[in-house]
């Protein structure tokens, strides 16, 4: 059961590091504590965790940024905001860590190390082939002060490691998984700041994790092992702990770890994909949390008044593609026609062939209505329109004979078809289908068979829309033109 100390001052983070663009991962963890904050009426910072400058990927940050700016992931406190606990990037604040750390070092609580990554990757080695745990040995944690006073004077290069006590146990009440035991001598003498002097991840969030205030910790379950780590560190430092809360790890349907087999995983190839921001918040909400044993589509109020941690499975939650998609659709449908064509314009620029361009979007309100239901991604709907758009059709004519007839009836049903649209009073799909019904009769044709001849002739399709509202807006005069050359082409084959 969900324990909240602190609900007047609820206080949680989202800190990526931009090693790597935003993955599914990533924004479940942002959108839980977001949800978190809104439901006790809190705070939501954003922190870059910047700190391992060897792996930094160029434009990850804004793609973070534009991710959660596109989730509707709104910050209280972070980059572009700024705050009253800033700089909100780690880089920027080295000269904190580094103080911590050196009082660390002069009150025995941590010590500089050393040695040199040749012996390191030796004592590695050796440990492995003696079938020994892993970690380091603490050769210069038994140093005396004159062989530490030596090194110094070398000038070699150095890091800080903390000095893990040896004995003992560390343990967290963990808001999901309940309490949670390691053993300390299994833990090693971990490093605080690097020979670069830029902190760890360690020493750097436990250090701002308490400056700013936070008051819970969620994160994804692959950090539990690093918790004994961050609560001895916030003991050794003084600082009283945040409550910590570790999210279920997400898999692919078949159970295995998430990956782009499974469909896209960085955040913003969803967007690109035609995937609504709406529906992709839902569907996360889901993985790994629920409101109850039934309900899937709910509106953001819903979710942030029900939120807690009470109902966050411990057990792997499973990302499931189809049903995101599924749900695309679902929220598509849900769209008003003007907001839907507004979403779908600029996967028509991006789509249509540069001949069916500009897109009149008077002209794309009369087609939303006839394909919002056949739609589950935006990126469908350039293929799926683009003959409404299209001056000539590319078909091979034969298409037009049905089964059970020949092409002087597949000729014969066109020129009824074009004699009928020429006649009509009015051009609106009811009458149209009336008297073409009767045409088809005549002929002796079957419904099937006369519309769908009808149907390759004025859209170059076997399946579209409803047949005759896709008349309708295509207009009489495109329709009769498309007819002609139909009768032109069917004619002229062998």
């Amino acid at each position: 059961m969900e324990k909240l100390t602190r609900t007047d001052n609820v206080r949680v983070r989202f800190a990526p590091s931009p090693t790597g663009f935003p993955h599914i991962g990533n924004i479940r963890t942002a959108l839980f504590n977001w949800l978190f904050a809104k439901r006790h009426g809190g705070k939501f910072i954003v922190r870059v965790e910047d700190t391992d400058q060897d792996r930094l990927v160029p434009g990850a940050t804004d793609a973070v940024l534009a991710a959660l700016d596109w989730l509707g992931i709104d910050w209280d406190e972070g980059p572009r905001v700024g705050g009253p606990f800033g700089p909100y990037f780690q880089s920027e604040r080295l000269d904190i860590y580094q103080k911590l750390a050196d009082d660390l070092v002069d009150r025995g609580l941590a010590y500089r190390c050393y040695c040199t990554e040749e012996r390191l990757k030796e004592m590695r080695e050796e440990q492995a082939r003696s079938k020994e745990r892993t970690g380091y040995d603490r050769l210069c944690r038994n140093l005396s002060q004159d062989e530490r006073n030596r090194k110094e004077d070398e000038g070699g290069r150095s890091v800080i490691r903390f000095a893990v006590p040896k004995s003992g146990v560390t343990a967290v009440s963990d808001l999901i998984r309940g309490e949670v035991v390691w053993q300390n001598e299994v833990l090693d003498d971990f490093i605080l700041i690097k020979s670069d002097g830029f902190p760890t991840y360690h020493m750097a969030v436990v250090t701002d994790d308490h400056l700013m205030e936070i008051s819970h910790v969620m994160r994804a379950e692959e950090w539990l092992p690093s918790t004994p780590r961050h609560l001895q560190l916030h003991q050794a430092l003084g600082f009283g702990p945040p409550q910590f809360a570790h999210l279920p790890m997400i898999l692919g349907p078949d159970r295995s770890k998430l990956s782009k087999r499974h469909g896209a995983t960085f955040v913003l190839d969803y967007r690109d994909q035609g995937f609504l921001h709406e529906a992709l918040v839902n569907f996360l909400e889901l993985v790994g949390w629920s409101l109850d044993d039934h309900t899937e589509i709910m509106t953001p109020s819903t979710v942030i008044e029900n939120f807690g941690l009470e109902r966050v499975n411990k057990a792997p939650a499973i990302f499931d593609y189809e049903k995101l998609t599924w749900m695309n659709g679902m929220y598509i449908r849900q769209l008003p026609e003007e907001d839907l064509a507004d979403r779908i314009m600029p996967f028509l620029e991006d789509g249509l062939p540069k001949e069916c361009l500009p897109v009149d979007r008077d002209y794309l309100l009369r087609i939303v209505p006839l394909i919002q239901e056949r739609t589950k991604l935006l990126t469908d709907v350039a293929e799926m329109s683009e003959f409404f758009f299209q001056t000539d059709l590319d078909f091979d004519p034969q298409r037009l004979i049905q089964k059970g007839m020949d092409r002087q009836t597949a000729l014969a049903a066109l020129a009824a078809c074009q004699t009928e649209i020429s006649n009509a009073k009015i051009f609106e799909h009811e009458p149209l289908e009336a008297a073409l019904r009767v045409a088809a009769t005549g002929l002796e044709l079957s419904p099937r068979q006369f519309f769908g001849t009808l149907r390759v002739a004025a859209t170059g399709r076997d399946a579209t829309p409803p047949l005759f509202e896709t008349m309708e807006v295509l207009g009489r005069e495109r329709v009769l033109d498309r007819i002609q050359q139909a009768i032109s082409r069917l004619g002229d084959s062998d």
